[in-house]
């Protein structure tokens, strides 16, 4: 068993107008430090495969297939296995 955190993010060159409607909403709250904000989605899944190499393939193709749009979104991910080892 695989734990797989995965993070989604817009592409660079995508404007983030939800990122820039918090960032707004920071600054009004008193948070003029805050500079940059962008929003994204987050994913815990627990998968069952045989290994490692085979459970980030499971993890590719689900977030290439549903998870994301690649259009114009991203992904990054780590995994670990269910007992804690990496």
């Amino acid at each position: 068993m695989y734990k797989a955190l995965i993070n989604v993010t817009l592409k660079k060159s995508v404007s983030d107008p939800q990122g820039q409607t918090v960032l707004h909403a920071l600054e009004s709250l008193g948070f003029k430090e805050a500079r940059d904000l962008r929003v994204g989605k987050y994913f815990e899944l627990t998968l069952d495969a045989s290994d490692k190499g085979k459970a980030e393939a499971q993890v590719r193709a689900m977030c290439d297939k549903l998870l994301i749009n690649p259009v114009i979104e991203e992904y990054s991910f780590q995994l670990t296995e269910k007992n804690g080892k990496q």
